[in-house]
């Protein structure tokens, strides 16, 4: 039964669902990373979230909250206000996010909404330091869609570990987004080996095609 699962297969209705990774205020506005001050308005990074990611996403949000598709967030956040529950990469690097700075939290039209669930972590992988992975088992998911920041970095380790972990995986290339032109490609040539590649429109379009709406 194998050979007739492919990762491009369409998403269903109560199986799928929207992760959103570290789309938060500090990271996707300029001058709130304390790491990178020299990073402007008018870097790559901050003109691809400006003006890609972040309407791509939110696209991807509308549709998901219209067609029975469940949306997730996760954001870098301490469960400490000096980190100290961090992992030993975060403490390294450093990345700090105290759970009291109101710039760790999704921008307003990012944020969830009702009783969408959001998860804090303290590691690059999302698997590796939250109970992700039973959430999404109980809520009966099969078909996961990623998009986010970084692409090479917090998106490619979530992409990883959910194949891994036998969830299908979509990662919209055009709703993600990194520090250069370059590092974005080789991300997404990297670990298209483990996920279905897709931009905004096609994902979408998938979304409303779902069993069950027209």
């Amino acid at each position: 039964m194998i050979d007739s699962i492919r990762r491009d297969e369409p998403f269903r209705k109560g199986q799928t669902a929207l992760l959103l990774v570290d789309m938060q205020r500090i990271w996707l506005e300029p001058g709130l990373d304390p790491h990178h001050p020299e990073r402007g308005p008018d870097h790559h990074f901050y003109k691809s979230v400006r003006e890609q990611a972040i309407p791509n996403c939110e696209r991807l949000l509308e549709a998901a909250r219209s067609h029975g598709v469940e949306p997730l967030h996760t954001i870098i956040q301490s469960l400490t206000r000096d980190g100290r529950d961090r992992s030993l990469d975060h403490k390294l690097t450093p990345i700090h996010v105290s759970p009291d700075l109101p710039e760790g939290l999704p921008p307003a039209n990012l944020a969830p909404e009702g009783d969408e669930i959001l998860i804090p972590k303290t590691s690059s992988g999302v698997f590796n330091s939250t109970n992700i992975d039973y959430l999404l088992r109980n809520l009966g998911i099969r078909y996961l869609i990623v998009a986010g920041v970084l692409t090479d970095q917090c998106v490619d380790m979530t992409v990883r570990d959910a194949a891994d972990r036998g969830f299908l995986v979509t990662c919209v290339t055009d709703a993600c987004a990194t520090i250069t032109p370059e590092r974005q490609a080789n991300a997404l040539a990297a670990f298209g080996g483990y996920c279905h590649l897709a931009d905004t429109e096609t994902v979408v379009a998938k979304i409303k095609a779902m069993e069950g709406w027209t």
